[in-house]
């Protein structure tokens, strides 16, 4: 798997899930993801991060709520949204940046 940093970096979408395992409302978000995910397919990656794991990268993203998505191409942040996003608005909100 490639680094953090170089999917940031690249041309493709990089969406950031920000979860907890004992977050509840995060566990409404990976079958949101996966519609995502067959809806756009190889245009967008998705990557899920333990906050409470990578305390650093919390801190750098200011997270303050969870699930937190962020939306990345080539290094710049795009997107972000605390809460659960349903997929009917999250994929067109997407496709704006593809």
């Amino acid at each position: 798997m490639e680094n953090l940093q170089t999917l940031i970096q690249s041309s493709t979408p990089l969406l950031i899930d920000c979860f907890a395992v004992w977050c509840g409302p995060c566990k409404m978000v990976p079958p949101i993801l996966k519609e995502v995910k067959e809806k756009l397919g190889d245009r967008i990656r998705i990557v899920k991060i333990d906050v409470d794991k990578n305390p650093q990268l919390s801190a750098q993203w200011q997270i303050s709520s969870i699930p937190t998505l962020l939306l990345f191409k080539e290094g710049k942040l795009l997107w972000r949204q605390s809460g659960v996003v349903p997929a009917h608005q999250l994929v067109p909100l997407l496709q704006q940046h593809l």
